[in-house]
């Protein structure tokens, strides 16, 4: 199969989607790997190692989706790429079809086979999501750490106090893989922590794995608009399976009641945000304010990271994108339950019955066995 990786054309994305060493373990299954030239200079891959690597360079973004049967990228396709999707092509990268109804509709259009990074699904979680989560939990406290301060608008508490002085309070909503690793770095920095989950038996296990200056807290709504109005830092870091939208559950009065130039991050945006006050920025114009609070919601965090982000994910990604190579996308789902849970869209229809719902596409929407057995 002819495999193709374009460079990332969404703001401030320097990730990209093949490595040299994945492009090496695809060449070295028999297939042809393109790379379009640059792809991987803001991760600190020069053209050089693909072609080391068995890939060929091609000079334009266009060259590589015409050329190739496979498209392997990190974000979603934009409008610019809209026209350059085809029947049958195969496009393997992080979709989150919930926050974009012209995606949803360009792709079915298109007839292209979309498998989506963040549904597929392993007994023990979401092998794709994971390694974006973890760099995105890390960094969601880096950087309400920087917007605190009074020079970004913040309210000029230094998260980690000092002698006299006590610690920022950090409110981690979600418990997950994003909310795990923003707990453990805000408590590294000696801050008071609160994380939340519905999940006695997550709460029990994060009981036990996190210091004693993470406190754990059953979350409903009174929880969490009395947690709000006591924070420094607001994390949103709730995930729903399945590919749904991201619920609202802080609430606009919620963050009235916040210290003025507290600090919000939206960790969910990539799923439409988990505050009403939620709308996506990007990494040239990160935050804006709202009801006294900074707004931190960028829909591709892990990109300011790009060498690390890029490596981890690719070491998630390449084992399931050459099944995908080598037995073709239907045939791939038949084998694997976790990759058939990842098949979006096939051929004009969707199989994401909460995206169908949200965007009243239920005349597209196809039942993914279906879909995979037919």
């Amino acid at each position: 199969m002819k495999i193709g990786c374009p460079r990332e054309i969404k703001n401030r994305e320097y990730r990209v989607g093949i490595t040299p060493a994945a492009a090496a373990s695809y060449a070295g299954c028999g297939h042809r790997v393109f790379v379009e030239r640059g792809a991987g200079i803001e991760s600190g891959f020069e053209d050089a190692e693909y072609t080391a690597a068995g890939a060929s360079v091609l000079g334009s973004a266009s060259e590589v989706w015409e050329t190739c049967d496979m498209i392997v990228k990190v974000k979603e396709p934009l409008p610019e790429e809209f026209p350059l999707m085809r029947p049958h092509q195969i496009i393997f990268t992080y979709f989150h079809f919930a926050a974009s109804r012209a995606l949803t509709e360009a792709c079915l259009k298109s007839k292209a086979a979309c498998i989506a990074y963040e549904l597929i699904e392993e007994p023990w979680g979401l092998p794709l999501l994971q390694p974006m989560s973890e760099v995105a939990g890390r960094m969601s406290v880096l950087m309400g750490a920087t917007y605190l301060g009074r020079n970004f608008g913040g309210s000029g508490i230094l998260p980690t106090g000092v002698t006299g002085v006590g610690p920022a309070r950090i409110l981690i909503v979600g418990g997950g893989t994003v909310g795990t690793n923003a707990a453990r770095i805000a408590a590294g920095l000696a801050a008071m922590v609160v994380i939340t989950d519905v999940s006695y038996k997550r709460l029990e296990y994060l009981s036990e794995i996190l210091p004693f200056n993470c406190v754990s807290i059953y979350s409903d709504e009174h929880a969490i608009e009395r947690e709000t109005a006591n924070a420094d830092i607001v994390i949103g870091a709730v995930l729903i399976h399945g590919g749904a939208a991201a619920p609202k559950l802080i609430k606009r009065e919620y963050l009235r009641s916040m210290r003025p130039g507290s600090v919000f991050v939206d960790v969910a945006i990539d799923q439409g945000g988990l505050s009403e006050t939620s709308r996506p920025t990007n990494h040239d114009n990160p935050v804006y304010v709202e009801e006294g609070v900074v707004h931190y919601c960028v829909a591709n965090m892990p990109a300011a990271y790009s060498r690390t982000s890029t490596m981890a994910l690719s070491n998630a990604t390449v084992q399931y994108g050459l099944r995908i190579a080598n037995l073709g996308a239907i045939e791939a789902c038949r084998g694997s339950e976790a990759l058939a849970r990842g098949l979006a869209v096939y051929n004009g229809s969707l199989t994401v019955e909460p995206v169908a719902t949200a965007f009243g596409l239920e005349s597209v929407y196809a039942d993914p066995d279906a879909v995979i057995n037919s």
